[in-house]
């Protein structure tokens, strides 16, 4: 059952943001899209400005399949997964069983590669592309609000706190550098 890589594609089916009106809907195979690129750039942040080991490369493919599982869980609305502790641990569960299930669809001899991936095991790697998936999330409502979305108001304010909350000198060098561009128009961009 080699299916692996035809279900990876139907990420694009999967929508985020369900509880909330969107201006621009945006679905996970976007999303990870965007998670990589931003994971990658806190993995070079950490390793050529503070100087600190990292694989940015790494970060980037993990990224890429931070939200895989949810080709069969869907995208579980953050209110609801994060309810109570024990909604959290029965959504962890499910994660992990949908992980299982993937990687029963890849060749035997791909496995290994892909197993990390999906499970998330490289600590540092996993804490970068967590805050990468937050920091995602938080240029979506800044977009959002942009686009005169106000719907996105508040969880602007509760994803920005969360990130600061995080206290990773990556992100904040990346909120001080780059996160007022996303505001911008694109006139404003190419004025900048």
């Amino acid at each position: 059952m080699d299916q692996f890589f035809a279900y990876i594609s139907r990420m694009k089916y999967i929508t985020r943001w369900s509880l909330m009106r969107n201006s621009i809907p945006e679905n996970i195979q976007e999303h990870s899209h965007m998670v990589a690129v931003l994971a990658h750039a806190l993995g070079v942040i950490r390793r050529d400005v503070f100087h600190r080991d990292c694989d940015p490369d790494a970060c980037a493919s993990a990224a890429l399949f931070h939200d895989a599982t949810e080709i069969f869980t869907g995208d579980l609305p953050t209110p609801i997964k994060y309810y109570s502790p024990a909604i959290r641990e029965a959504y962890h569960q499910v994660e992990d069983v949908a992980a299982e299930k993937l990687l029963g669809m890849l060749p035997e001899e791909l496995r290994p590669a892909y197993a990390p991936l999906l499970r998330e095991a490289d600590g540092e790697v996993r804490s970068l592309v967590k805050a990468a998936d937050k920091l995602s999330a938080y240029i979506k409502c800044v977009e959002e609000l942009k686009a005169g979305n106000n719907e996105f108001g508040d969880a602007a304010r509760e994803t920005l706190s969360a990130l600061q909350a995080m206290r990773l000198e990556e992100v904040s060098w990346f909120l001080d550098r780059f996160s007022t561009s996303f505001g911008l128009t694109l006139d404003g961009l190419q004025r900048g």
